[in-house]
């Protein structure tokens, strides 16, 4: 069989419990639920063990743990049989320093291959992780060694495309990429954090990188935002306020924890920078203060793009030095050009341990707003500025809305994002526990802090049903990852445990469980509509969907290693052959049948998905509706009240029948039926137009 153009993704993660073999096994399934791609995690050899494989020690030879490039070669031989194709995960920035790597061990390999300094003897690490050290990608022999194998595996067809880890931490990201390209990788997918719009414009990808588009945390934001109602933004607020007694916005908080990163974690890295600039102040301050993860400015051809002297401005009025400023761009030859080029490599790990894993657990006023790449600080967006983002798309952009690097999954973010829907009730519940629960806190430790509290709660409520052992691991890592009551390099074990107790308690606790259960089912209720809703989006909007593995059913996960638990293939497998059988989707199926019915649509009708052919239809403040060329139409209502009785503008081009894709009913448009109609009890539609006879 011909393989399929890009229609959607498909992530696995494979490690100790799927190789390729496992892989191939799950390809006519994944074939027949819809993906046209597999989307691997890292595959070449890491380190023994490895869970993930993105702590590679040989980028030359495929992972002989997951069954060697014999094996991956099998599961492509398979894959395209089925008609379909790989993406496979890269991890260009740094390699594992471990005794088996020999880049490693071998002093002259380590000096031509690591990014050491000569003063120090120190390498430059992916964020604080002292084991796993900085490539020298911009070498063109290093580039050559690291690359070869992807490449060789694009040219042998045995992949399609490459995802490219943490490309922000390279000397030269553009000419990484470029490389890649002229080495024959056509698509390529970054993992790019984007800033979204709040409150200065929205980061753009670099218009000149050769890229099919980011892995997709952009969108995971805005259709997250596009849920969460600004109405409710006084209430949470004022409930965030009154139990912590911390009236600052995220981005104080986020500044802080970015400066504190700055002189802790990174004091080596910016050890490094003072020695290329002695007579530097405030160093700490100025790699706190980028509201991006970094610029790309080129020092060799004197390159400074407008976006990167608008962020430096940015910058300056948040701690930047503007004596910093000027010879980050090229106005003040003060400091060696190599300065330059490590200070941007310096910002992003800084930006992502202060704002992601730090001040993520710090501010928890809606969580559902806490995501990779999102600014809890921005509360809701409205349709217009959502319609906007998918126009501007590149067409093979990734969709995501669960990742293994997600900090919840998209449906534990929908119920969230559901609380704004009932933000009264939920206040006052959060109350009444903090009251009923009182004697289950330890008041000699002042444990679970207020902050602390609140974010069990809605932990509790996003991922509803919970064992006890699940949330004690998510509570010890969001603890020490808030680095207030514990933290990774001193663990205070003792507070720990009172919370994780208090936490566990909760769970057989009456007077909670009382009140607690008729909220669960109530906003798992809401957000289950919110999911299905967020989930027919980015399935049909511009952009190549992905779906993380398991999450075509319902998935309550919270961040590594909770989304990398073994998925339960069976269940799925035999959910899908009933759905095809003609079973009617239940509870349990519907986001399921969802999936594999846009999928199909996809499938059998690629040519209104296959470029941005976008149209916005007007339909009021709360309902989402477009068109994909001319023969596709969606509706979704982004509010639990909508429905659709105020209409919607038809462009004249909609006139037709249509069938709903998802209930099978026929409409005659414009006038054989009404938005509402249309929309019913689900408040979503996916109508595909029928031939004229």
């Amino acid at each position: 069989m011909s393989r399929a153009p890009f229609r959607a993704t498909y992530r696995l993660q494979l490690g100790t419990d799927l190789d390729f073999a496992a892989a191939r096994d799950l390809i006519p399934y994944i074939s027949e639920l819809g993906a046209s791609h597999i989307y691997l995690s890292p595959s070449f050899q890491a380190r023994p063990g490895s869970t993930h494989g993105y702590d590679v020690i040989d980028p030359g030879r495929v992972s002989e743990d997951l069954g060697g490039e014999e094996g991956l070669r099998a599961l492509a031989e398979t894959a395209h049989d089925h008609g379909m194709g790989i993406v496979l995960d890269v991890v260009p920035n740094h390699m594992a320093t471990d005794e088996h790597n020999r880049f490693w061990t071998d002093p002259a390999l380590r000096e031509k291959f690591f990014d050491i300094d000569p003063v120090s003897g120190r390498h430059r690490r992916f964020f604080d992780i002292d084991e796993l050290a900085g490539v020298r990608m911009e070498d063109p022999e290093v580039f050559a060694a690291v690359s070869g194998l992807a490449l060789r595996l694009l040219a042998d067809g045995v992949i399609d495309g490459l995802r490219v880890d943490h490309p922000d931490g390279l000397t030269d990201p553009l000419q990484y990429l470029q490389r890649l390209r002229d080495g024959g990788a056509e698509h390529v997918w970054v993992e790019k954090i984007l800033t979204p719009s709040h409150p200065h414009p929205a980061e753009e990808l670099r218009a000149d990188w050769p890229v099919s588009g980011t892995v997709g945390y952009e969108f995971a934001n805005d259709v997250a935002a596009l849920f969460v109602d600004p109405a409710a933004e006084p209430v949470l607020t004022e409930l965030y306020v009154s139990l912590t007694g911390d009236a600052r916005p995220f981005a104080e908080l986020a500044a802080e924890a970015k400066l504190e990163q700055a002189m802790t974690a990174f004091t080596p890295e910016v050890e490094r920078l003072r020695r290329l600039w002695p007579e530097v102040a405030e160093l700490e301050a100025a790699v706190a203060s980028l509201p991006i993860y970094r610029t790309y400015i080129e020092p060799d051809t004197a390159r400074v793009e407008a976006a990167d002297r608008e962020a430096l401005a940015e910058a300056e009025r948040h701690g930047l030095p503007p004596a910093i400023r000027r010879v980050l761009t090229l106005d003040d030859a003060s400091a060696p050009a190599e300065f330059v080029r490590r200070f941007q490599q310096t910002t992003p790990p800084v930006m992502a341990k202060g704002v992601e894993d730090t001040a993520f657990y710090r501010y928890v006023r809606l969580l559902a707003l806490n995501e990779v790449g999102g600014d809890p600080g921005r509360f809701g967006i409205d349709i217009d500025t959502f319609h906007a983002s998918n126009l501007q798309r590149l067409p093979l952009n990734l969709l995501v809305s669960s990742t293994h690097d997600t900090k919840r999954s998209g449906d534990v973010r929908a119920r969230l994002c559901a609380l704004t829907a009932i933000p009264d009730e939920w206040a006052g519940a959060v109350r009444s526990w903090f009251e009923v629960n009182a004697p289950l806190r330890d008041a000699k430790l002042g444990a679970p802090t207020p902050a602390e509290e609140l974010l069990i709660y809605q932990t509790l409520v996003g991922a509803w049903p919970i064992d006890a052992d699940r949330l004690e691991a998510y509570l010890v890592k969001a603890l020490r990852e808030a680095k207030r009551s514990s933290n990774w390099i001193t663990p205070n074990t003792e507070h720990e445990a009172a919370v994780t107790r208090f936490a566990v308690d909760l769970l057989d606790h009456g007077p909670f469980r009382y009140g607690f259960d008729t909220v669960a089912a109530r906003v798992a209720e809401l957000g289950a509509r919110v999911a299905l809703a967020q989930t027919l989006l980015k399935l049909t909007v511009p952009g190549l969907p992905d779906v993380y593995q398991g999450d075509e059913l319902w998935a309550l996960s919270l961040v590594d290693p909770d989304n990398r638990r073994p998925v339960d293939w069976a269940a799925r497998r035999e959910a899908l052959a009933a759905l095809r059988d003609g079973a009617p989707p239940t509870a349990d199926t519907v986001k399921l049948h969802l999936v594999a019915a846009a999928l199909d649509l996809r499938r059998r009708r690629p040519e209104p998905f296959a470029t941005n052919n976008y149209t916005p239809i007007p339909a009021g403040d709360d309902i989402v509706a477009f068109l994909r060329g001319t023969d596709i139409l969606v509706a979704v209502t982004t509010r639990d009240k909508a429905t659709g009785t105020s209409g919607w503008q038809l462009p004249t081009t909609a006139t037709g029948r249509w069938r709903d894709v998802l209930t099978a009913e026929e409409y005659e448009l414009p006038d054989g039926a009404t938005l509402a109609g249309i929309l019913g009890p689900t408040g979503r539609t996916l109508l595909e137009r029928l031939p004229q006879h």
